[in-house]
């Protein structure tokens, strides 16, 4: 994606799906103009920043001694607050030319269970890039609101957001949440659930990289007609040295079961506490499935499989929150009451 002007989008408020894996910003009026890797690369004595986004990814897994590769972001939270803050600053500052007078606007979509000192990090990091308002929403709305579900109507709307660090699942009618559940499995898990596998079964010790390219390449979670083998790169814990192992996709489908379940019984515990007469609205509408997880294959099939409700997914599944949330900056007022209320003073 290139790098879009500062001075076009000064004064504009921004909104950010602040993401476990990637940070996506929406700038009202524009759209979403930047979505990069959640990363920085440190230098380890003095802790300047080396990289972000997507040059820090490069440097992940191949970096020297002096240079450390630091995800701010873990199970969709801020774990490391001051490289959170730091990377929050150089995005707003590639889209926002900051001024005392340009201070943007901004919304942020945060996981549905977040504590309240989640909360606090991600505005303080905000206020600190330069914000003069911050206002939080729940992701699954976000995601609902950016599939295009009609959340605002009696009707029950039904999304799951499979992220990079967690899984939201929610039942929405009326512009409000009716029932949700947040879980700390996504993205990542599956991403350690393949490391695991390697390591137990080949001995053999593989990165995160090579663990993300083989989920994509050919991971699933249902079974299909046709199914590539893929090459599993890594170094011989026996031995030390490098070494080439062949997998098949049935293979990595079982490595994938456990985090797979997890977001399987996540949506029918959901299903489980939703009243009976949502339930029908979602078994006529369907559930959406947006997020980073819901390119895994066949990861609706296996939810419609163990649901017994039609599954699909979103028309643009990574973007489906940032989509959410710009339209919150588009919109303020008329979406002000599906954000998440300011904390007493």
């Amino acid at each position: 994606m290139a790098q879009p002007s500062r001075r076009s989008f000064a004064g504009r408020d921004l909104a950010i799906d602040l993401g476990t894996a990637t940070t996506l910003v929406y700038v009202r009026g524009a759209g979403i103009v930047l979505a990069e890797p959640s990363i920085v690369a440190v230098a380890a004595d003095s802790g300047a920043l080396v990289g972000v986004g997507s040059e820090a990814k490069a440097m992940l897994g191949r970096t020297p001694e002096h240079i450390v590769t630091v995800r701010p972001l873990r199970d969709g939270v801020i774990a490391d607050f001051d490289n959170a803050e730091r990377m929050l600053r150089y995005f707003v500052g590639r889209v926002h030319r900051r001024s005392f007078w340009s201070r943007p606007r901004i919304v942020v979509a945060v996981p549905s269970g977040i504590t309240g000192v989640e909360r606090r990090a991600v505005r303080d990091a905000c206020y600190a890039a330069g914000a003069r308002e911050v206002h939080l929403m729940e992701e699954p709305m976000a995601a609902a609101i950016g599939a295009g579900l009609p959340v605002h109507e009696p009707s029950g709307s039904m999304v799951v957001d499979v992220g990079g660090g967690t899984t939201e699942v929610a039942v929405l009618a009326l512009g409000g949440t009716v029932t949700s559940t947040s879980v700390r499995t996504g993205g990542d898990r599956l991403d350690e659930a393949i490391i695991a596998y390697a390591k137990k079964e080949y001995s053999l010790l593989i990165g995160e990289r090579t663990a993300e390219d083989v989920k994509v390449a050919i991971g699933s979670a249902f079974p299909a007609a046709q199914e590539p083998g893929a090459q599993l790169r890594g170094r011989d814990l026996v031995t030390g040295l490098p070494r080439i192992v062949e997998v098949t996709a049935e293979e990595i489908r079982w490595a994938l079961d456990e985090p797979v379940q997890a977001i399987v019984d996540v949506v029918a515990a959901t299903l489980d506490r939703t009243p009976p007469e949502l339930a029908g609205d979602v078994l006529a509408r369907g559930i959406a499935l947006t997020g980073g997880g819901a390119l895994l294959a066949g990861l609706d099939r296996r939810l419609a499989s163990e649901t017994g409700m039609p599954v699909h997914v979103a028309e643009r599944p990574l973007e489906a929150v940032a989509l959410g949330v710009g339209r919150a900056v588009e919109s303020f007022d008329a979406l002000a009451r599906v954000l998440l209320p300011e904390p007493r003073h």
